[in-house]
C-alpha cells in the first residue's frame, strides 16, 4: 500500500509564493523536539499528545494510507480541538502568508481525518502555537472548522494531488516498460563486463553493500549503471544516485545514460550542479527578496515541473537553464524540485555524505528504494575526513564585539555571549601559551566552549530573524555559519577524533579532526537498499572497504584488466633514490632516466612528481639539459581554459610531440584520457607518499592503536593509489601501448610491490641507466 503523510500532503499542493533562504529557520529537530515535549506536559489530562490518525483513499487506482501525527487533540462530546505546535526563530508577525497557510492546511487536514473517523464530531476547533525562539515566545491563535469545510478542503487536497500521481504513474510505467526491454547499448560485453554488471545486479536483489574494483578499460560505468536500470525495470529498486567526486566523471554517466537512451531505454535523469555554479551572474548581488528568481518561485513551479518532465528525459545544466529562464525559477531549487521525479540522479559526493550540506529531502530517513552507485570511491576516503572535519577560529570575534558595540544597550545579550566565547577561547589555549606552543590535541570535547557557541547561536539566531539584509549581517552569517557547522560536527565527537588547538597571528582555531569517518559512511549507505562502490583503484581490497564502511556481510569483486599486459611495460629504477633528504642528489639521474624514456620513441609522454617543488626542480633542471624538446608543466592554479590548454598540447604526438610535468594526485593523474598515440610513456618519481604533516601522523597513530597499520592506512596505501592513478594514465584501450617508469628504489622491495595490482606483477627492475636504455628499446622493437 502507497502511503503519503499529512505534512508532505500539504507541502506539495498548499505550497505557494517565494522562495527566501532568509525566512528559513535555523532551529535543530532536537530543539523542536524539545519545546513540543515541554508543551505537551503542560496540557491538561484529557490532552492527547502525538495523537495518530488515517485515512485511506483510492488515487488513479491506487491505495493511498494518508496519515500523521497532530501534537495534541482534546475530544468532547461533539467537538474537538486539535493543536498543531510550531518552532520557529522567526517572530510571528514576520511570518510570511505562505508559512501561516502551510500551517493551517495541516491542521484542516487533520481536523478532517479526525471527524472521518468519529462521527459524532461536527466540528473541530484548531489551534496554532507558534513559539519563537531562541527566547521562546509563545504565540496562540485558533479557528473552527466544520466537518462540510473540512472535507471539501481535503478534497481538493486529493484531487490536486491525483493529477501528480497520474503523471508519476506514466512516468513509472514509462521507466518499468523500457528498462526492462533495454539492450546493453555496446552488444557484445567486453571481458569482465557481463560478471561485474551481475554481482552489481545481485547487489540490488539482496540490498548489499559492494566493493568493485574495475580497472580501466572495464567500462565500470556502463557495467554498474546499466544492472541498476535492469533492476529498476524487475521493480526491485525505483531510483539511483550516481555519486561522484570530479565533474569527468559525472559526464561519463551522463555518455552511458544517452548511449541507453538510443537502443530505447526512457527514463528520467538528472544532474546535480552546486549551487554556487549554476546561479546566474544578474543574481550575483540580489538579495531574496529582490532575486525574481526566487520571488514567486513556488506559484510557478507546477507548471514548470510538467512542462519539464512532459518534455525532457536527460536532463543537464543546459536543460534546467532553458527552464528556469522560460519560468523565471531559482536554478539549484528547482534542479531538486525535478529531482524527486527522476529515476537517475547523478552529483557530488557531499549530496549524501556531507552531514552539513546533504540532500535533507531524500536522506533523513531510511529508503529501501535508493540505490548508491559510488563512482572513483577511492576520493572518498580523504573527502569524507574533510566533510567531518572542521575549524572555529577566534579571529572574527572582536570585529564582532565592534559591530554590536555601536549599540551597546541594545546588544547587551550578544555582546555578553561574545565576550563568554573569546574566554572560552581564550581559557583553551592558555596551556599551550605558558609552555610556548603553537598547537596541542586532546581526545576530549572541550565542554564550555561547546557551551558557548550554542549560547552564541542563540542570540545571533533572534538578532538575524529580526535584522533586515545588510553587508553587516553577511558578515555575521558568516561567522553565525562557523558556528552552526561546529556544533553539527561536534555531534559525531568520539574516539576517531581529535580536538586540535592552533595558534597563529590571525587567533585561536578549535579544529576538530576526524581521523577515521568509516562509521559514519556505513550508516550512511544504509540509508539506501544497497551500494556499488567502484574504483579502478581499490586495492588493496581490506584497506579501502574498512575505510570506506564495511560492513560483515559487504561483498568484494575484483576484475583484472581487460587489457593484454604485453602492451606495457614496467620498469623500476633500483639506482634513484627519491626520499626527503636525496631529492637533490636524485635530479641528474632523474632527468638522465627520463630522457632514456622519450628517446626508446618518438611521441608524447608524462612525468609525475609529488610535490610542486620537486616538479619544478626536475622540470628547471631537464629544460637546462634538453632546451630542445618541447616541454609543458601544470601550474599552481589553473582555471577551466588553462587546463584544456595543457591537455590539447597532446594533440599531435606524430607531427609536435610533448613531454609534460604534472603534480603526482593532482589534476591530471586521473581522470583525463589521452588514448592511443597521444600518451605513450608515463614516468612516475616518488612512492607518492603524502608529505609529512601533523594530522597524517595521527591518522597513522589512530590506526596503529586500532589495527596495528598506521603508517599503511596514513602513507603509504594512500601514496600508491597515486601511483597506480598516475600510472592509468598510459593504456586506456585495446590498442594502446607504453612504458611505464617507476623512479624509486622503494619500488622494488616487497614493502610496496606486494600491493601492485595483478597487471603490474611482471615488473622489471632496472640497475643502472643503460639497462633502462636497453629496456626501452627492446620493448619497442618488439612491439
Amino acid at each position: 500500500m502507497n502511503k503519503i503523510g499529512v505534512r508532505d500532503l500539504v507541502g506539495f499542493i498548499l505550497r505557494s509564493g517565494d522562495l527566501n533562504s532568509a525566512m528559513n529557520s535555523t532551529n535543530t529537530a532536537q530543539a523542536g523536539t524539545r519545546i513540543h515535549q515541554k508543551l505537551q506536559r503542560d496540557r491538561p489530562e484529557d490532552y492527547q499528545a502525538e495523537y495518530y490518525m488515517s485515512q485511506t483513499e483510492q488515487i488513479n487506482g491506487h491505495e493511498f494510507t494518508v496519515d500523521g501525527r497532530a501534537d495534541g487533540v482534546i475530544m468532547h462530546e461533539t467537538t474537538a480541538e486539535i493543536e498543531e505546535i510550531k518552532t520557529s526563530d522567526i517572530e510571528f508577525k514576520e511570518l510570511p502568508k505562505n508559512k501561516l497557510t502551510l500551517y493551517w492546511g495541516q491542521a484542516k487536514a487533520y481536523a478532517h481525518l479526525l471527524m472521518e473517523a468519529n462521527p459524532r464530531l461536527e466540528n473541530v476547533t484548531l489551534k496554532l502555537t507558534y513559539v519563537q525562539t531562541p527566547d521562546e515566545i509563545i504565540t496562540q491563535t485558533e479557528q473552527t472548522i466544520s466537518k462540510q469545510d473540512a472535507a471539501e478542503f481535503f478534497d481538493d487536497l486529493i484531487e490536486e494531488y491525483e493529477e501528480w500521481i497520474r503523471l508519476q504513474d506514466s512516468l513509472y510505467l514509462e521507466k518499468v516498460e523500457s528498462a526492462q526491454a533495454a539492450q546493453f547499448p555496446f552488444g557484445a560485453y567486453r571481458t569482465g563486463q557481463r560478471e561485474l554488471a551481475s554481482v552489481v545486479y545481485k547487489s540490488v536483489l539482496y540490498h548489499k553493500h559492494l566493493f568493485a574494483e574495475a580497472p580501466t578499460g572495464t567500462g565500470k560505468t556502463i557495467s554498474t549503471l546499466f544492472p541498476v536500470i535492469k533492476a529498476m525495470g524487475s521493480q526491485l529498486t525505483e531510483r539511483v544516485f550516481y555519486l561522484t567526486a570530479k565533474q569527468s566523471t559525472r559526464r561519463v554517466a551522463e555518455e552511458a545514460i544517452t548511449m541507453m537512451s538510443k537502443t530505447g531505454l526512457s527514463i528520467h535523469s538528472i544532474t546535480l550542479t552546486a549551487k554556487d555554479k549554476i546561479k546566474f551572474p544578474e543574481e550575483a548581488d540580489l538579495r531574496p527578496e529582490q532575486n525574481p528568481y526566487m520571488v514567486g518561485y513556488y506559484d510557478r513551479l507546477k507548471p514548470a515541473l510538467k512542462d519539464i518532465l512532459t518534455h525532457e528525459h536527460q536532463i543537464t545544466r543546459p536543460t534546467i537553464e532553458k527552464y528556469v529562464r522560460k519560468y523565471t525559477l531559482d536554478p539549484f531549487e528547482f534542479s531538486l524540485d525535478t529531482s524527486m521525479f527522476c529515476d537517475v540522479i547523478i552529483g557530488d559526493y557531499n549530496y549524501l555524505f556531507d552531514p552539513r550540506v546533504h540532500l535533507t529531502r531524500y536522506f533523513e530517513v531510511e529508503n529501501p528504494n535508493n540505490f548508491f552507485l559510488i563512482d572513483e570511491a577511492h576520493n572518498l576516503v580523504d573527502r569524507s575526513r574533510d566533510m567531518y572535519s572542521t575549524d572555529l577560529t577566534s579571529g572574527p570575534i572582536k570585529s564582532l564585539i565592534d559591530i554590536f558595540s555601536e549599540d551597546k544597550e541594545k546588544n547587551k545579550n550578544i555582546l555578553t555571549k561574545l565576550r563568554s566565547l573569546k574566554r572560552a577561547f581564550n581559557a583553551i589555549a592558555k596551556p599551550l601559551k605558558d609552555e610556548h606552543k603553537t598547537s596541542a590535541e586532546y581526545t576530549d570535547e572541550n565542554e564550555k566552549l561547546t557551551k558557548s557557541v550554542s549560547n552564541l547561536i542563540k542570540v545571533l539566531r533572534k538578532w538575524l530573524a529580526k535584522t533586515k539584509p545588510s553587508k553587516t549581517t553577511d558578515q555575521v552569517l558568516d561567522y553565525f555559519f562557523q558556528l552552526i557547522s561546529y556544533i553539527k560536527i561536534n555531534e559525531y565527537f568520539g574516539p576517531n577524533y581529535k580536538l586540535r588547538v592552533l595558534i597563529d597571528d590571525n587567533g585561536i582555531t578549535v579544529r576538530l579532526f576526524c581521523m577515521d569517518p568509516s562509521p559514519f559512511l556505513a550508516d550512511t549507505l544504509n540509508l539506501g537498499g544497497g551500494a556499488v562502490l567502484f574504483s579502478a583503484t581499490l586495492s588493496p581490497m581490506d584497506y579501502y572497504s574498512s575505510v570506506l564502511g564495511d560492513e560483515d556481510d559487504s561483498l568484494k569483486y575484483k576484475l583484472d584488466s581487460p587489457f593484454d599486459s604485453k602492451n606495457q611495460k614496467i620498469l623500476a629504477t633500483s639506482y634513484i633514490d627519491t626520499r626527503y633528504n636525496n631529492r637533490a642528489q636524485s635530479i641528474p639521474k632523474i632527468v638522465d632516466s627520463i630522457k632514456a624514456l622519450i628517446d626508446g620513441k618518438k611521441g608524447n609522454y608524462l612525468v609525475f612528481a609529488p610535490s610542486n617543488q620537486y616538479l619544478s626542480n626536475i622540470f628547471d633542471a631537464f629544460h637546462e639539459k634538453y632546451p630542445n624538446v618541447k616541454l609543458v608543466k601544470q601550474e599552481s592554479a589553473m582555471d577551466d581554459d588553462a587546463r584544456t590548454d595543457w591537455l590539447m598540447a597532446f594533440e599531435n604526438p606524430e607531427t609536435d610531440p610533448v613531454l609534460g610535468f604534472a603534480l603526482l594526485g593532482g589534476i591530471f593523474s586521473e581522470g583525463i584520457d589521452l588514448v592511443g598515440d597521444k600518451l605513450i610513456g608515463v614516468g612516475i618519481v616518488s612512492v607518492g607518499l603524502p608529505g609529512l604533516n601533523h594530522e597524517t601522523n595521527l591518522i597513522r597513530d589512530y590506526f596503529d592503536a586500532k589495527n596495528g597499520h598506521g603508517f599503511e592506512y596514513a602513507y603509504q596505501l594512500p601514496g600508491l593509489n597515486n601511483v597506480f592513478q598516475a600510472a592509468g594514465r598510459l593504456i586506456r584501450g585495446t590498442k594502446d601501448k607504453g612504458v611505464i617508469l617507476l623512479m624509486d628504489n622503494r619500488f622494488i622491495s616487497s614493502r610496496y610491490n606486494a600491493f601492485f595490482p595483478k597487471s603490474w606483477y611482471t615488473f622489471n627492475i632496472v640497475h643502472n641507466l643503460n639497462e633502462l636504455i636497453y629496456s626501452v628499446k627492446n620493448f619497442w622493437n618488439s612491439n
